[in-house]
């Protein structure tokens, strides 16, 4: 690893902040990756805002790694001080909106598989795949491009983890329900009211307890969110709606868990997708011994990225802190990003 590539990756990085590029709208920030690679002789592909390339020695006989992270970003808070967009660097910390999450990842990653871009003889391929939409779960981000970029064995994802390694992750499932009763006047013995039969159904919802445990997570855990219902005080309610979040374990499916929960409660359950699946890679995965050679910790990640996307093995580890992630003023710190690329490539020469 050179000064040049931490250079270069820490003023791509600054390039990014100072391009606002909120999900759906990452655009000029797709075309900034992509000249920042040709400008360094990777030929790159592009699909809507998604970019990515292969190392140069290809070898379509053997698998793929795939290396991801994400170019979009949330809108800035109303706390913000600064401005998100001015790519600021004081006392270490690099300022700006995106530059913790998932900015200093994303670079760490470019830098990481331009080290290895030109190695010949590899056990491996590498795709890196800069992508967007990850903040909204939206589809024209790494789902799009999947089908595209080849016979996967296992990625890495770029989120902040301090360099630790979440060998797990949870999955989301959000259920729209409603209970349905008969519309009466609230002074006679009218009606059926929505609201008591949906109360069986959220105390139900309140203390299931699923039959399996993951030894990372523990119980699938589920919230009641919100509640709506009633027109006016002397009307029964006919229905009764209610939405709850549903934090899937890498014990179960999602599928699994939405068939489970149907065979008990009597209200209609929608789920609003069943696409954000809980995510594992074993302890014994070569790069998660690797990683654990190398002093990183392993834990499970309460919190979902575009590892929900994958139907591989795939392990969440990057420079920063989750706990910067979309706060007023966030920032990342210049040497994060030095040790970030630093650790990917030790990680990654384990296995190669």
């Amino acid at each position: 690893m050179t000064e040049a590539l931490v250079n270069d990756s820490i003023q791509l990085l600054r390039t990014l902040i100072c391009i606002p590029s909120f999900s759906r709208e990452e655009d000029k920030t797709a075309s900034a990756i992509e000249l920042f690679l040709q400008d360094r002789g990777v030929k790159t592909f592009r699909k809507l805002n998604n970019v990515w390339a292969y190392n140069k020695f290809f070898d379509a006989a053997k698998p793929i790694i795939l290396l991801n992270s994400h170019h979009d970003t949330v809108k800035p808070n109303s706390g913000y001080k600064r401005d998100p967009f001015s790519a600021d660097i004081e006392d270490g910390k690099l300022y700006g909106l995106g530059s913790n999450d998932a900015g200093g990842c994303l670079v760490s990653l470019i830098a990481a598989f331009l080290h290895f871009y030109e190695e010949q003889d590899l056990n491996y391929n590498f795709c890196i795949a800069l992508t967007a939409e990850e903040e909204i779960s939206g589809k024209n981000g790494l789902e799009l491009i999947l089908p595209e970029l080849g016979n996967l064995d296992f990625a890495i994802v770029g989120e902040p983890t301090l360099m630790h390694m979440a060998i797990a992750e949870k999955g989301l499932m959000v259920l729209d329900c409603v209970a349905h009763g008969k519309a009466g006047h609230a002074a006679r013995e009218e009606g059926e009211n929505a609201i008591y039969k949906a109360f069986k159904d959220i105390e139900w919802f309140r203390t299931y307890e699923f039959a399996k445990k993951s030894t990372l997570f523990g119980p699938v855990k589920m919230s009641v969110t919100i509640i709506e219902a009633g027109s006016q005080h002397n009307v029964v309610p006919a229905s009764c709606k209610f939405t709850v979040d549903v934090r899937v374990t890498d014990a179960y499916r999602n599928e699994e868990v939405l068939r489970i929960i149907r065979q008990y409660v009597n209200c209609e359950v929608t789920p609003r997708s069943t696409r954000l699946k809980s995510s594992s890679i074993s302890k014994d995965h070569p790069i998660v011994r690797a990683g654990l050679a190398l002093g990183m910790e392993a834990y499970g990640s309460p919190t979902t990225s575009d590892q929900a996307l994958l139907d591989i093995p795939s392990l969440k580890i990057g420079p920063g802190d989750s706990a910067r992630s979309h706060i007023a003023d966030e920032y990342i710190y210049t040497e994060e990003i030095k040790a970030g690329i630093a650790l990917y490539v030790k990680l990654i020469s384990e296995i190669l």
